[in-house]
């Protein structure tokens, strides 16, 4: 075994905490240094001088996963040549499993020098998943998949809010299945332009319907049945006295503005990102359904297949694994995914598979086979086998740098 320098840094805003330590868990060197490129440029000092006067072999940094906090500095120490000699090596440390593996020491207190004592000990005793790739041209994708990671998840949470809101002026609406789109351009005219539901039953049936078509673009082959369904939902619908439906209307309104302007954003990264696709292969894009955006994710969480030995370690990076449960001759048939992994990886491989069942016939019929297997949480537990398996065609795909034939034409 290598005699390897270990390194703890707990990374916040203004300031990290460093903590040298050998193989046998003995302090060496604990500093505090700003978070900036002086303090680096200090870590880095105090690096080389550890390394010339030990017999180390080795060195393997450990730095907390801490929003963007850790960027720079893991950027900065993987790529000096100087650290590269002794085959250094920068983890990104998930904060979870940090934690988790704190609990192994009960008495010590919760302060940064403490934390940098864990994050050492994890880097000589965990089970470390992989290096980061500081690739530039991946860390730049991954600026703009992660942006529109935490943006989908803005819109998710806005539409929910909206349709809260929904309930107090308009209950059956969204449940009645009137539109099959409730932020449809007709089901957001008639939320935006009655009142209340008492204008709706008032309004004869031929103008509602007439309403229905100049909304809906004259889409509707039956205007009148949508109209008799819709005065239906209104009239089974709360009635609110007119002081609180001016309030959820102006609240629905601005809830509104908020949805098109997080939509727009959407469309602006997705162009974005679209355009720095084309400094990759269109290796994913050859699978029926993932489009830029969803390969877009993929590559720049993954930054490199061959960082995994095979694909059950990128699945069980991607947190798209199961537990085990065995006690004695008992093994449960049935758990649940790991709570571990990369968060966004596991997103876009979801998300990714959800388009892929719709168009490619032998992903479909895998769905629908997962389906029927269970009475309960069908389509969830269908979409996570079924993103499992695009995880070993994907690491299939780029592993051996081919485009997708899909079955028919093989």
């Amino acid at each position: 075994m290598l005699n390897t320098l270990f390194v703890g840094i707990d990374v916040s805003k203004k300031n990290n905490v460093v903590r040298f330590t050998d193989s046998q868990g003995d302090t060496l060197s604990l500093f505090h240094v700003p978070n900036n490129q002086i303090g680096a440029d200090t870590i880095l000092d105090k690096l080389h001088d550890t390394i010339l006067h030990s017999d180390f072999q080795a060195v393997s940094i450990g730095i907390e996963s801490t929003s963007v906090y850790a960027d720079h500095l893991a950027v900065f120490l993987r790529n000096d040549n100087f650290l590269k000699k002794w085959d250094v090596k920068v983890f990104i440390l998930n904060a979870k499993q940090v934690k988790a593996f704190k609990e192994a020491y009960p008495d010590l207190p919760k302060n940064d020098n403490i934390d940098t004592l864990i994050i050492a000990d994890y880097l000589r005793f965990g089970h470390i998943s992989k290096e980061v790739n500081f690739d530039e041209k991946y860390i730049a994708l991954r600026n703009l998949t992660r942006a529109r990671f935490q943006l989908a998840q803005n819109l998710s949470r806005e539409k929910a809010w909206f349709l809260d809101t929904l309930f107090y002026k308009f209950f059956s609406l969204d449940s009645s299945n009137v539109f099959s789109n409730t932020f449809g351009a007709t089901s957001i005219a008639v939320i935006s332009d009655f009142f209340s539901v008492d204008d709706i039953n008032e309004m004869p049936i031929e103008e509602l319907a007439d309403f229905l078509m100049g909304k809906g673009k004259n889409k509707f082959e039956d205007p009148q049945r949508i109209a008799k369904e819709l005065k239906a939902a209104s009239r089974s619908s709360y009635r609110l006295s007119k002081t609180v439906n001016d309030s959820v209307n102006q609240l629905l309104a601005v809830r509104l503005v908020g949805i098109r302007s997080l939509q727009q954003q959407l469309q602006d990264l997705d162009k974005a990102i679209e355009s720095y696709m084309q400094l990759f292969p269109a290796i994913l894009t050859s699978i029926p359904g993932i489009g830029s955006v969803h390969s877009a994710g993929l590559l720049a969480e993954i930054a490199g297949i061959h960082r995994f030995k095979g694909h059950a370690f990128l699945a069980k990076y991607a947190g798209i694994t199961w537990t085990r449960y065995q006690s004695g001759d008992y093994e449960a048939s049935n758990t649940r995914l790991i709570l571990s992994g990369n968060k966004y990886l596991k997103y876009y491989f979801l998300e990714a598979a959800n388009k892929v069942r719709m168009h490619d016939t032998e992903f479909k019929r895998y769905y629908q086979s997962k389906f029927k297997e269970v009475p309960k949480h069908q389509h969830k537990r269908a979409l996570a086998l079924t993103a499992r398996k695009l995880v070993r065609l994907v690491y299939s795909l780029l592993y051996t740098n081919q485009l997708y034939i899909p079955p028919n034409n093989r």
